[in-house]
């Protein structure tokens, strides 16, 4: 009798819990993969840096508290809602609306700066780090790729080195977070040395805290008075055309100072403007 007894709740348990586990398959599974699946810093190769991220993040929240996912057997959805908003990279963000959204900043190139590059012939150069194939990054220094090549910024010819980049260190400074529905995280400039010829900037999209990496360095041999640019997203595959509008800006203003600066022209970056919907 109580071997039956014993065989009765057994089976009615795995009845139960195999019943359970078919009403919601998907969302079973989904929790499964986020408790074991760790949080990454790689770069992520999607087409969008924001409609991406945003809603596949809300539906991971969205899952977990429609079906009271909040246990230890789903620890990484809980540690996501739950842990501390990401400290904010730069000051002069233009809202603190979204302080609170996890951020997507991305690991920093190791081999930005002036350095020796192999260009598709295989020679060898001193220019700035390559872009990859994606339509989210521009440098003057790609003279090969014309998808991602551009003019280099040539200042006046009254100035000097040291006098051409306090004009650009100024107009670097004066930029407005926000221009154009773009970088409005705010900017920081990381290294700036007028005897190198070399500058560094990040910005950062307010949403997601996406970081652009921007660069200007004077390179014997391009120029007598030519400074090379390199503009590019950390993340993503498009851009929707975020460093075409900041470079666009900085090259408009440099004009104003007399320099030479054409920036992102999309007659000739036709390809760009057209996979970024520009």
């Amino acid at each position: 009798m109580t071997m039956k007894m014993g065989m009765r709740c057994l089976t009615f348990i795995l009845f139960t819990c195999d019943a359970s586990w078919s009403l919601v398959p998907s969302v079973s599974y989904n929790a499964q993969r986020l408790a074991c699946r760790a949080p990454t810093n790689d770069v992520v190769n999607t087409g969008q840096r924001e409609e991406v991220d945003d809603v596949g993040f809300g539906r991971r929240q969205a899952l977990a508290a429609a079906f009271g996912l909040a246990t230890t057997s789903f620890s990484f959805a809980s540690t996501l809602s739950s842990s501390p908003p990401s400290a904010n990279a730069f000051d002069n963000k233009i809202s603190s609306k979204y302080d609170d959204r996890p951020k997507r900043r991305g690991p920093q190139p190791k081999d930005l700066g002036v350095a020796i590059r192999t260009n598709f012939e295989g020679d060898e150069f001193a220019g700035l780090k390559n872009c990859g194939a994606a339509p989210n990054c521009f440098c003057s220094t790609m003279v090969d790729d014309p998808d991602h090549a551009i003019p280099a910024f040539v200042w006046p010819g009254s100035l000097d080195q040291k006098q051409a980049f306090a004009q650009l260190q100024e107009t670097l400074q004066a930029y407005p977070p926000g221009q154009n529905g773009v970088d409005g995280g705010g900017f920081l400039m990381k290294t700036f040395d007028d005897n190198k010829g070399y500058a560094f900037v990040q910005f950062e999209a307010l949403k997601n805290g996406y970081i652009d990496d921007v660069e200007f360095a004077y390179i014997e041999g391009y120029g007598e008075r030519a400074v090379q640019v390199r503009s590019s997203s950390r993340v993503g595959y498009l851009d929707y055309g975020v460093n075409a509008k900041r470079v666009n800006w900085i090259a408009k203003e440099l004009r104003g100072k007399g320099w030479d600066a054409v920036g992102i022209d999309f007659t000739t970056h036709r390809g760009y403007a057209l996979e970024n919907q520009i």
